[in-house]
């Protein structure tokens, strides 16, 4: 490996040749002997003491010397006590006391640990926690067990909150063993080699374990070399550990390709770290300090021999780097210029997440202004800021806000500023204006101090967050020590001797792909493109199945679908088919027909379907579903599914569970059985399959596949097409599946003290619940979970509120949403509350979310131990009225019906679904109630569809028509039971609703007539001139009264619509819903007995006027839509086939859409998505042919059955000759074309068919 050479790491190597094992037992050997108590005074110091008497000698715990116990001179934060323990020792636990007999005590503090007593690192209790909480009182002891364990010379407790009433006051003890391990010291030229024991190969099992500390960013820890070109290095870069391993297989097979992993973070800090690789078999575990990855791995390890070469020395050298951490952007470090010189030069490195913030400013001493080095972008800006002039800059460097140490020197000599990043010059920049400028003696490093201290510093970026080391100016060191002791310089908000940093995307808490970046106090997740949103990229933005979708009032259409909401399964794209219920669609790879020939047992056919999901994602799909099935159809001759001498199965198929399975479509997992089996009706009846019988001829079992454990169906095997004249054809139809059983998944809560329980949540970074409820009460817990402290809660607090309250650690949070409408309406409202480590949220329905962000640097682990109570509380107090559905915790399910059949006081299940979701049924629509969910019944409305917002439209031809008879005549009318009943000859009507829509450009037209038994009639024509005419005649000795609108011409080929709204004498007519007409009419006030409606051309229009009859004689050619009279739609009736209504076509009217787009031709038919093809195959309706009259279908028929019988003598006769050409082109050629191969296949089968039906007609 080419970057091995050169590259060895610089760096402390430490061999733990057993102390990695007792790490991993998890502490369960004895490691807590007291480490302090016995040490000599010198192990103890500190920042500074208030008197001989409270000197830090006198910490130990438990001890009355002195005073009893340390405190400093001066309480702040800058305060310190430090233990030297004489050696590394691990560290298990730490206790606290305050000083004896006093008010002085410390609530909080920050535990730091090194080897050498300089360079401190903080412990961190969790991810985002770093400070342990304090005593209460003076005597009281607290303690805190280490996981992990710290291994440390020095430790150092920094006091951060006391007692208000006291000072700081402390007496302390720590807890754990000794600790020895070999140590080796790399130069970066040197390093170790190892030659391996062949005797001593583990095949099984192999663990590499080390621990390494450095300052270098990059650099080769290990690398192994194998005898078959596999190797594994183990190599850091950029302060992260990348472990590569590759088997040697990748050069003999393309699908081996070598494992490169990362993991770790600024591991350049100079404090020990980690690595653990262990493997088993082919598990490999790859650990740094905290963080595991795990993967499958090829090929195997080796052992390892020990020898050395280079400069390596068994010793431990501790390189002195003192950093220091500017905490907040008030931090500031002021510096003197230790002696006046002609130019100006300060260097220092300096490492940081933030953007920006101002590094270095320099007043002048000549020149009034100031020098600002800034980073701004991630850039470094150098700025001579001269008032009266433009500043002038100079950048340099680009992402220097990586968290990587970066260089920096600023030089200014004469009337010349250069800058270097990284070792990078850039080009002198001349000043502005001939002046020769030094310093003005005082350097603000990282910020500025109040503008009280009478400073001219300037940050305009705001203050520099992050860490600084070396720090120089004028080629002088500048001593932290005596900054530190107070000596030199002033600072504010500092850490001397440590550096703070810590990366936040480690581990990533963005979840589902998201990325990560960070600044110093707090990370951010960019969810784009990932299908999911919050802060953490938890929340999917996709339903989970296509009946949510139905539920939000979406039209059928290709959809995303998340199957697990928050879970780890991503979204997939699926077709939803919305009809009374929603069908989800979902395609694979295979559904043309595929014909086999062949096959035997030593030469099988296997066809394999790729679905555009994984399996995983289907299995969450299909165990959502109510119902599952697919079409499997399958034809055969001379091919059987079983072997009938031993039942060995021929042909099979395979589904999710990656077993045969040997029954067929149609049905019961039976083994080797088909739906002829089952019903009795084999081709063959000692045969269980229509195949199985054997027969020179197409014969097929095909049929729905429906067990839900065994779909999708993933492979099909054929074995027995190798005889002459044997031959097989599948095709497998796309995994249809219908409903959302946990969408509808519900209990009804009926008395307050009843609840659910369920299994501890478990959440602890990452939490989310979502439900819908419905209630009539005031208030209610929805759910509680408890722990020892933590907690969640979410709670209807008042009839307008829904409450969310947790506690993590850092006390109790409490997040309302408020309506402006009341909650317990008895409609279903929906709740959705998270938490993570960046923000709590609740949001209900579509109200704007509450959202509570999380307090930096606070504790972050949910942690409950309670069962989980739905409904209710573990003190039966407080308790649910009313229904949940739905309830889902972090994407999954809780199956509250199952738990509620055995629960007193809650019943599985909740009805009344129409009070929420009966507003998506529309124009007419009536919701009705299902035991899961509802639909919406169109039938009286001129609409069609899941929603009734499908518009029934039809082209109407020349001459053509559509006639509604509402009665056959009037003395049938009394006891007619048609659905147009209601209309009977005695019954008067005063009022009707007509709406339609008309799309045309001939005038004169008929729209519609409506005629009684009275010569009393309604008419809506487009007169001769264009105008819209609505002709009322309610009475027969009187003329019509007509409301006309003549604004412009009607017959202008453009989408029109009309309503009529008529009660008694007055009728008030809309058009276009923008032009609005009201009159009276003179003629009467009620229709007598109803007699039909009309459509299009009439046949006869005797008694009535001379306009209605001119229109009546043009009839109407164009496009009629949503036609509704009263209860009654007409065309609706007349389209849909089947239909009881008594409904008489004539001519040419077939369905269309009267909103097809510009250049489209009216009467082209609908075209409407296939159930069984998503992908936009489409089956063109049939004309409407119905009829007219009884005399004129019977002699049509006669005619018909004449031809028919020619035809057929003929077709048969042709189709003979056709079937032998046929046959044997096929067998000389197969059709590579698989549309092809169907339509060959169907027509073989059809010309079989015939021949068989030909020969039965020939012999009779």
């Amino acid at each position: 490996m080419g970057s091995v050479a050169g590259a060895v790491f610089k760096m402390l190597l430490l061999l733990s040749t057993q102390n990695w094992n007792r790490v991993e037992a998890g502490n369960s050997y004895d490691c807590d002997e007291p480490l302090v108590s016995a040490l000599p005074q010198a192990s103890f110091s500190s920042s500074s003491e208030l008197s001989s008497s409270h000197g830090p000698g006198f910490a130990r715990l438990n001890r009355r010397d002195g005073a009893g116990g340390w405190s400093p001179l001066v309480s702040n934060k800058y305060q310190w006590l430090q233990i030297d323990l004489g050696e590394r020792m691990e560290v298990t636990s730490v206790a606290t006391q305050g000083g004896y007999g006093s008010s002085n005590w410390v609530t909080s503090y920050l535990l730091m640990f090194s080897d050498s007593g300089r360079n401190w690192k903080q412990y961190r209790q969790e991810d985002s926690i770093w400070g342990f909480s304090g005593n209460a009182n003076a005597d009281s002891v607290v303690y805190y067990r280490l996981q992990p364990s710290v291994k440390a010379r020095f430790l150092r407790f920094i006091p951060l909150e006391w007692n208000p009433k006291g000072r700081i006051g402390l007496r302390i003890e720590v807890f754990g063993c000794a600790y020895r391990s070999v140590v080796i010291d790399l130069d970066g030229r040197s390093f170790l080699l190892y030659r391996f024991d062949q005797n001593s190969l583990s095949p099984i099992r192999d663990i590499i374990s080390l621990k390494f500390k450095t300052m270098e960013s990059d650099g080769i820890l290990l690398h192994r070399a194998g005898p078959v070109g596999d190797h594994i290095t183990l190599e850091l870069r950029r302060g992260k550990l990348f472990l590569l391993i590759n088997s040697g297989e990748a050069r003999l097979t393309s699908s081996s390709t070598p494992i490169n992993l990362t993991l770790g973070s600024l591991l350049d800090d100079q404090h020990w770290h980690s690595v653990l690789i262990q493997r088993l078999g082919k598990q490999v575990n790859f650990t740094v300090d905290e963080h595991r990855r795990h993967f499958h791995a090829q090929g195997e390890f080796n052992d390892l021999d020990l020898d050395d070469e280079g400069n390596t020395s068994f010793s431990c050298s501790q390189p002195q780097s003192m950093p220091l951490t500017f905490l907040s952007t008030r931090s500031y470090l002021v510096l003197p210029e230790s002696s006046k010189e002609e130019a100006i030069s300060v260097s220092f490195q300096f490492r940081t997440w933030n953007k920006a913030g101002l590094l270095l400013f320099s007043e002048l001493q000549l020149v009034s202004g100031g020098l600002l080095l800034l980073l701004s972008d991630g850039k470094l800006k150098v700025n001579l800021h001269q008032p009266g002039k433009s500043p002038s800059d100079i950048t340099a460097g680009a992402g220097l806000d990586d968290g990587q140490w970066h260089s920096v020197l600023v030089s200014a000599k004469r009337n010349h500023l250069s800058v270097a990043v990284d070792d990078h010059t850039s080009p002198a920049s001349p000043w502005l204006g001939p002046e020769q400028v030094n310093s003005g003696g005082i350097f603000y490093f990282g910020g500025c101090p109040d503008k009280g201290f009478g400073s001219k510093c300037k940050s305009p970026l705001g203050g520099f967050q992050g860490c600084m080391r070396l720090i120089s100016i004028n080629d002088k060191m500048v001593d932290l020590i005596a900054v530190q002791q107070g000596s030199l310089g002033n600072f504010s908000d500092l850490q001397i001797d440590s550096c703070g940093i810590s990366d936040r995307c480690l581990p990533n808490s963005c979840e589902h792909g998201g990325e990560c970046s960070q600044s110093w106090s707090t990370f951010h997740c960019n969810c784009t493109n990932t299908g999911y949103t919050g802060a953490t990229c938890h929340s999917s933005v996709y339903e989970q199945s296509c009946e949510a979708y139905k539920h939000q009032g979406n039209a059928s259409g290709f959809y995303y679908i998340d199957s697990d909401g928050s879970g780890p399964l991503r979204p997939f794209l699926l077709y939803c088919n919305m009809s009374e219920t929603a069908w989800t669609v979902i395609q694979h790879n295979g559904s043309d027909l595929m014909r086999v020939r062949n096959t035997h047992s030593e030469n099988v056919h296997t066809g394999v379907f790729e679905y555009v999901a994984s399996m995983e994602q289907l299995q969450a799909s299909i165990n959502r579903a109510e119902h599952c099935q697919q079409e499997l159809v399958y034809y055969c001759k001379k091919s059987r599914l079983v072997n009938q001498q031993d039942g060995s199965p021929r042909s099979w198929w395979v589904g999710r569970t990656n077993e045969a399975q040997t029954y067929w479509g149609g049905s019961f997992p039976v083994p080797q059985k088909c739906t002829c089996g089952l019903e009795g009706n084999c081709i063959d009846a000692q045969y269980h399959c229509n195949c199985d019988a054997d027969r020179n001829e197409w014969t097929n079992d095909t049929g729905f596949l429906s067990y839900k454990e065994h779909l999708p169906v993933t492979k099909i095997v054929i074995t027995d097409t190798g005889r002459p004249h044997s031959e097989a054809a599948y095709k497998l139809g796309p995994l249809l599946c219908r409903g959302d059983r946990p969408f509808w998944n519900a209990a009804s809560f009926n008395t307050e003290a009843s609840y659910l329980h369920f299994p501890t949540f478990r959440g602890e970074l990452s939490a989310d619940v979502s439900f819908f409820f419905k209630t009539t009460a005031l208030s209610g817990v929805f759910l509680e979970n408890l722990g020892i402290t933590d907690f969640i809660r979410v709670e209807l607090r008042s009839p307008t509120a829904v409450t969310f309250s947790f506690d993590v650690g850092n006390g109790p949070f409490e997040l309302s949403v408020h309506s402006p409408t009341h909650f317990n309406d008895n409609q279903w409202h929906h709740v959705r509350v998270e938490r993570n480590m960046k923000e709590a949220s609740l949001q209900v329905d579509e109200l704007p979310p509450k959202i509570q962000a999380a307090p930096t640097d606070g504790h972050v682990l949910l942690q409950l131990n309670s069962q989980l109570f739905v409904g209710g509380t573990a003190t039966r107090q407080r308790g649910f009225l009313g229904c949940i559905r739905s309830l889902q915790l972090n994407g999954m399910t809780l199956d509250l019906e199952e738990r509620a059949t055995v629960t007193p006081g809650v019943q599985p299940g909740c009805r009344g679904h129409c009070g929420s979701y009966g507003k998506l049924c529309r124009h007419g629509g009536k919701c009705r109630e299902k035991p899961s969910g509802f639909f919406c019944d169109c039938s009286s409305s001129a609409y069609a569809g899941p929603f009734c917002s499908k518009e029934i439209s039809a082209y109407f031809g020349s001459g053509s028509s559509v006639i509604y008879n509402f009665q056959e005549n009037y003395s049938l009318s009394k006891n007619s039971s048609l659905h147009a009943a209601s209309f009977h000859g005695d019954m008067k009507l005063s009022r009707e609703i007509i709406k339609f829509s008309f799309r045309t450009t001939r005038a004169p037209s008929l729209l519609l007539y409506m005629s009684s038994f009275y010569k009393e009639y309604l008419s809506v024509i487009i007169a001769k001139n264009g105008s819209l005419q609505i002709r009322y005649k309610l009475n027969k000795y009187h003329e019509p009264d007509v409301v006309s609108f003549d604004f412009k011409s009607m017959a202008d080929g453009q989408l029109h619509h009309v309503k009529i709204n008529r009660e008694e004498g007055m009728v008030f007519v809309e058009i276009d819903e923008n032009t609005r007409r009201q009159t009276y009419l003179s003629s009467g006030t009620e229709f007598s007995a109803v007699k039909s409606l009309v459509l299009g051309r009439m046949l006869e229009y005797s008694d009535i006027d001379q306009e209605t009859a001119l229109a009546a004689a043009h009839g109407f050619t164009g496009c009629l839509s949503a036609v509704q009279f009263s209860h009654i739609a007409p065309l609706k009736a007349a389209l849909q086939s089947g239909h009881p209504a008594p409904v008489t076509v004539t001519g040419h009217v077939t369905e269309s859409s009267c909103v097809a787009p510009a250049g489209t031709d009216a009467t082209s038919r609908e075209r409407t998505h296939s159930f069984a093809d998503h992908s936009g195959t489409m089956d063109d309706r049939e004309p409407l042919t119905h009829a007219i009259k009884s005399d004129s279908a019977v002699i049509g028929g006669l005619i018909a059955v004449v031809i028919f019988i020619l035809l057929c003598v003929s077709a048969i006769a042709v189709r003979i000759y056709q079937q032998k050409r046929l046959y044997k082109r096929n067998e000389a050629k197969r059709s590579e074309n698989v549309d092809s191969a169907e339509a060959v296949l169907k027509s073989e089968i059809h010309i079989q068919n015939a021949v068989g039906e030909n020969q039965k007609e020939y012999f009779f």
